[in-house]
């Protein structure tokens, strides 16, 4: 547990400084600023006292049985300081120093000592390079910090790496007038990691919706782990950085060319249940919506309007982000008739008109609210200088008391003159967003936590009848002889092992073996070069198709001889097999994570369209269907124009087999097979690829 962090009785700071412009004054200033309710001990062998507060001459002196200090000295004195804390009894240090890890290897040995020494005493260190923490609990007060954003008390608690952004995020809540609850700030994250604090905040009963930063996952299991448990009982919303970023090295093969270097860390956020945001507004607006409303049931959107044009806007975002916009039912629409002005429109949206009043936005808000045709109500609410907005907002305030379904609203105002209107809106808990866009994607990120919590939960598939051992002694053999790259036979056993359909196929070492494998097979057939010197076939002249007759298969063996230079050519004889659909199935081996697996369109059109998704293994079998439906050419696989589909069963089974098949065999780095021909009722490997 990290009470004694989060929640500190009292607080020294070792650096402590008479200068106003310095970390040492500004930490004791927030806490003072703040109404720390604990004592604060600066620390300081030249001073009486900073900031009229008795100061000590080290941290020997102070009072004992100190939970939390703050050291704003050089890099050099910490070993010493934190050794001197333990002595003290003292539970927990905030590093705000630079000049560790961060700065090379003479920085990291000072931080790798200084760490040896609090674990000795069982001291937890937070940073160094770090702003530090706030808690905005009014029994608490801990303004543990140097940045100067005083939040008001909520209920959205943040962490992250960079205190630069999590400020950038802090004060975007402070100027929509939004509380906050708890944040931290932990630099270089030398003992306290972010998934240590998320389930901290996770258990913490004040925090009702967790937002992240993310730069990268030092441990990605851990992280997945913790994040999944956390995002299960409360919304936990995150921001990755880098997203324009490609790898820094292009694998060989298709996956590991088509995964980006961001790709592991989305998908840890999606199997873990985590709402993502590639724009931090979006985020912080989408936060403010969780802070105070319940989660939505479903998908149904009703809509309360007083102006026409911003309440369209509002319609093409939530439609578009597959939301619906039922019709009222008969009852509503009776009792709407009834109550508002005749010329309002009464349909979904609902337009009251300019003139409404009070009473005719709580006739909708009741009216929505009784109706089960909503899962929650959108209010785009314009101030004209002719309608008493207070009474109006003071309305939707009730009706939001009651918590039966989320309200959010589109406040389109002057707020230096509707001051009273925002204010009541606030104070009672409704957020109110200035644009409709805006407003509309933080219902959709209602919607969507929603859905993600709501989601089919399927065991993973473990299949009885593969043959491990098999494919390990495969995979031994290849590595005791130094290579990489599995021959055509050894990629072929090893999914022959794990019953993954293939088309027929023999190995041939010359034209005569090559024709008795074709007459074995029956024709047509394909004729592939193989040879650990040749990757993509198809681009050297090794690869020759619907070969008819023995004839056919002859010239093709003895046209590839004369074109690939290699010692070890041999010929793969496989049935042809025409006219089906062709997609890519992928592994790729993700550090900390085991593998992420790819689908999508195959043969040539993944190198052109990159119609392809991924997720980290293992598997399961709604989310091997999530993936063949996630792909922008999923029409296909269902049949268009009076085409047939595909057989998506085989197709989930096959990648719930490869699934498995890596992690039993996890020194495969990349594995593609392209193409796999889809048929209606059946499905095929036609060419693999394995390197380990």
């Amino acid at each position: 547990m990290l009470d004694s962090l989060f929640r500190p009785k009292s607080v020294a700071i070792i650096g402590a400084s008479t200068k106003d412009l310095s970390i040492g004054n500004r930490v004791i200033k927030n806490l003072v600023d703040f109404e720390f309710k604990g004592p604060i001990y600066p620390v300081n062998p030249k001073a009486d006292e900073v900031r009229g507060i008795k100061a000590y001459k080290s941290i020997m002196d102070c009072p004992d049985g100190i939970d939390v200090v703050h050291m704003v000295i050089p890099a050099k004195f910490v070993p010493q300081a934190v050794e001197d804390c333990g002595k003290k009894g003292v539970k927990n240090i905030i590093i705000n120093s630079g000049g560790f890890s961060e700065i090379g290897p003479a920085g990291e040995a000072i931080e790798k000592d200084f760490l040896a020494i609090a674990k000795k005493y069982g001291i937890r260190m937070l940073g160094p390079n770090c702003q530090g923490i706030i808690n905005s609990d009014p029994e608490i007060r801990a303004y543990c910090n140097f940045t100067f954003t005083q939040p008001d008390v909520g209920f959205i608690s943040i962490v992250a790496l960079s205190g630069g952004v999590a400020e950038v995020i802090h004060q975007g809540f402070s100027e929509m007038g939004i509380g906050t609850r708890i944040y931290a700030s932990n630099g270089n994250a030398c003992d306290i990691t972010i998934p240590e604090i998320i389930r901290y905040l996770g258990e913490d009963e004040g925090t009702r919706v967790i937002v992240t930063y993310v730069e990268g996952l030092r441990d990605p299991e851990t992280f997945m782990k913790v994040a999944k448990e956390v995002a299960a009982k409360k919304p936990v919303l995150a921001m990755k950085a880098g997203r324009t970023k490609e790898g820094a090295k292009a694998a060989a093969s298709h996956t590991g060319g088509l995964a980006k270097e961001d790709i592991a860390t989305d998908l840890i956020f999606k199997k873990a249940g985590i709402l993502t945001f590639r724009d931090e507004g979006e985020l912080i607006q989408a936060a403010a919506a969780f802070a105070t409303q319940p989660i939505p049931k479903g998908k149904r959107v009703g809509i309360i309007t007083n102006t026409g044009g911003p309440a369209v806007i509002a319609t093409d975002i939530l439609v578009a982000d597959g939301l619906a916009l039922p019709p009222l039912s008969e009852k509503t629409k009776t009792f709407l008739k009834e109550k508002l002005y005749p010329e309002a429109t009464v349909s979904n949206p609902v337009d009251v008109l300019a003139t409404a009043n009070a009473g005719h936005y709580r006739a909708c808000l009741d009216a929505m609210m009784d109706d089960d045709s909503f899962d929650s109500v959108f209010v785009n609410f314009v101030t004209p200088f002719f309608v008493d907005t207070d009474s109006i907002a003071k309305e939707i305030v009730e009706v939001n008391k009651q918590k039966r379904k989320p309200i959010v609203c589109n406040l389109m105002t002057d707020k230096r003159q509707w001051t009273e209107t925002v204010k009541i809106l606030q104070e009672g808990g409704v957020p109110g967003f200035s644009l409709p866009g805006v407003a509309a994607r933080a219902m959709t990120a209602l919607v969507r936590y929603n859905t993600i919590r709501n989601r089919e939960v399927v065991e993973v598939t473990t299949f009885a009848d593969v043959d491990k051992a098999k494919g390990q002694e495969i995979i031994a053999k290849a590595k005791g002889d130094g290579r990489n790259i599995l021959s055509a036979t050894e990629v072929y056993d090893i999914l022959a092992a794990y019953k993954i359909p293939m088309a027929n196929w023999r190995i041939a070492g010359n034209v005569e073996e090559a024709e008795k494998a074709a007459l074995e097979i029956g024709f047509p057939v394909v004729v592939k070069a193989d040879s650990k010197t040749i990757i993509h076939k198809s681009d050297m002249g090794g690869v020759a198709v619907n070969l008819k007759d023995v004839d056919a298969v002859k010239s093709a063996v003895v046209e590839m001889e004369k074109k690939l230079a290699a010692d070890d050519l041999k010929f793969f004889i496989q049935k042809y097999m025409p006219d089906g659909l062709e997609v890519i199935l992928g592994a790729k081996a993700e550090e900390g994570l085991g593998h992420l697996i790819m689908f999508g369109m195959g043969g040539i059109y993944v190198e052109v369209f990159k119609d392809v998704v991924f997720d980290i293994t293992p598997v399961s079998a709604s989310e091997a269907r999530d993936m063949i439906s996630s792909i922008k050419m999923a029409p296909l696989l269902e049949g268009v124009r009076g085409e047939k589909g595909v057989d998506q069963k085989a197709l989930v089974e096959i990648i719930q087999r490869l699934s498995q098949l890596v992690t039993d065999l996890d020194d495969i780095k990349e594995m593609d097979l392209n193409p796999v021909i889809a048929y209606e009722d059946s499905v095929f490997v036609v060419d693999a690829r394995i390197s380990i």
